[in-house]
């Protein structure tokens, strides 16, 4: 049995590990057109930040590792050009003698990755203008900024984006982040998206969202002069293009493999392509979500690293209906850190389910991470979509300081599960107060959009609320914090009468909701949900706003 694996990094390496701990005797070739066959791509941003302070760290499995304790034949500077699938062999350039080759394989594993996409402006090539995807892209950033660069522009509000404005500032440069969509984070729903902006402007982040650049120059003087579609100009001394990634599918392409209609390669549960005995892992291929069975590529390494697993079992044999030979699906769980904010994902997105036309509720929530009188409490914001008919768990986003990645984790298995928001409500996590609440984050939105379910807690969210407001229909509405938060900020047109006095002001109440619902609201939630109950039980059709003004202010 002789397998070749294109490609190292998350889903090859994993592959070829695998591969060797099932099969002993295997002849198992691994292919890397780069110097580096294993290293953490992700933490790349953190040693340009000088937090990560050796490079050798980023080394994740070094070459001569791979060779002695897993006996693979491991090189390096060794790019496939093509694939010959009738002959079943791979033509490979040896890039550092120059000469090129075939290897033939039995089964063959592709693990090309993705490639940073480009602008498509004039001046992308300039020396100052970098990607970071490899040690390489990393080690010509870090001699940009030991020359002394002082002025950075950050192009892309992604992930990579963020972390890297949020390295350069670490580094003490001023930074500009250009992003062309109206938000950063655009995988995050707005609410939950514009805590991460607020962070970054508080850090010094220039943010300029709704921009397009057109041109980067090189000036006479030295700077670089990045041009931006509505005349706005701005001079950097390094930019760093970060809008995304494309599934690098050309040998697949020049194969006749089936690709997807995202470009990814196509492949079914075994990780197995349109070739029976060519497989393809990583954020080259194309996978179904487990919310939506939607296909599309999710350049992640963790589902690399269990693709790698994946293919390697079923090449190596395995049986096809063995749990540990096929690939569930993608969440596409996410997360980053953004200075002192933390926001993620995991599942679907409201705007992803809008696209699809998938009917979803939304619960929101605004507590504190661990029990408010422990010293320390840190907020958050937890948000859930969820099935209106059966209440499965759809998807789940947060953003917050200490304890974010905490909730999605669990949020994440019981999207796996296909778990309910009832089921939220009985979740038992570990509680004492320094590390969670009685009622902890997930019970909370699970006992908000359980209600709503039920009937016993009628919502509205502040982006339909904002809609009503901006077509000129507005609700009738009651703020029922106290009069000093109703100073400080409301709703145009909100009543205010605290949630304590209501029963005694229910006349009151019943003459502003008229013949129509009343909206009623207070800083996140909770009084606004009592109001509700108490309105309800005196006849009166009222709707809490799901997470009060704070949902509000960011809608």
């Amino acid at each position: 049995m002789k397998l070749v694996i294109v490609g190292g990094v998350a889903g090859g390496a994993s592959a070829a590990a695998r591969a060797r701990r099932l099969d002993e005797k295997a002849e198992i070739v691994l292919l890397e057109r780069g110097p580096d066959v294993s290293f953490a791509n992700c933490g790349l941003p953190y040693y340009l930040a000088g937090e990560i302070t050796e490079r050798s760290k980023l080394l994740v499995t070094p070459l001569e590792r791979l060779r002695k304790r897993y006996r693979l034949d491991a090189r390096p500077l060794s790019e496939v050009a093509s694939l010959d699938l009738a002959a079943k062999e791979v033509v490979v350039r040896d890039l550092a003698r120059g000469t090129e080759y075939r290897e033939r394989f039995d089964k063959l594993i592709l693990s090309p990755g993705a490639a940073p996409r480009l602008p498509g402006v004039p001046g992308q090539e300039l020396p100052g203008v970098h990607t970071l995807r490899n040690l390489q892209d990393a080690d010509h950033i870090m001699a940009r900024l030991k020359a002394g660069a002082r002025r950075a522009l950050v192009m892309g509000g992604g992930f990579i984006g963020l972390e890297m404005a949020e390295c350069l500032k670490h580094r003490g440069l001023a930074v500009t982040l250009v992003e062309r969509n109206t938000q950063v984070l655009m995988a995050l729903d707005p609410e939950i998206a514009r805590p991460v902006a607020d962070e970054l402007a508080s850090q010094g982040v220039e943010i300029l969202t709704g921009r397009k650049v057109t041109a980067i120059r090189q000036r006479d003087d030295g700077p670089i002069l990045v041009e931006m579609e509505d005349g706005d100009r701005r001079d950097a001394d390094i930019v760093i293009m970060g809008i995304g990634v494309a599934p690098e599918n050309d040998l697949a392409r020049g194969a006749g493999l089936a690709l997807g209609a995202s470009g990814g390669i196509r492949v079914d549960a075994h990780m197995r392509t349109s070739h029976p005995d060519v497989y393809a892992v990583g954020d080259a291929v194309e996978t179904p979500s487990v919310v939506t069975g939607n296909h599309a590529v999710v350049a992640l390494g963790g589902p690399a690293n269990r693709q790698g697993r994946v293919a390697a079992s079923h090449a190596m044999g395995r049986a096809d209906n063995l749990l540990d030979n096929r690939y569930r699906g993608s969440q596409g769980t996410a997360i980053v850190r953004v200075f002192g904010k933390t926001a993620g994902i995991t599942g679907a997105s409201e705007r992803m389910l809008r696209r699809l036309n998938t009917p979803h509720l939304t619960a929101t929530v605004h507590p504190a991470h661990h029990a408010g009188y422990y010293p320390g409490a840190e907020g958050m914001t937890l948000k859930v979509l969820f099935d209106p008919a059966t209440g499965r768990l759809l998807g789940a986003q947060a953003v917050g300081g200490a304890g974010v990645d905490k909730r999605l984790d669990v949020l994440a298995m019981a999207i796996q599960g296909g778990m309910t928001v009832y089921d939220l409500e009985e979740a038992e996590l570990c509680y004492a107060p320094p590390y969670g609440s009685a009622k902890d984050p997930v019970n909370m939105a699970g006992f908000v959009a359980a209600g709503l379910l039920r009937g016993d807690h009628p919502q509205i969210t502040a982006a339909d609320l904002k809609r009503r407001l901006d077509a000129g229909d507005p609700p009738p509405l009651l703020d029922v914090r106290t009069p000093a938060e109703h100073a400080r900020g409301t709703v145009p047109g909100a009543v205010n009468i605290e949630v304590d006095a209501l029963r005694e002001r229910i006349a009151e109440a019943r003459s502003l909701a008229g013949g129509g619902p009343l909206v009623v609201y207070c800083q996140v939630g909770m009084r606004g949900y009592l109001a509700t109950r108490i309105l309800l039980q005196h006849g009166i059709e009222a709707r809490n706003l799901s997470g009060g003004y704070t949902s509000w202010t960011r809608a």
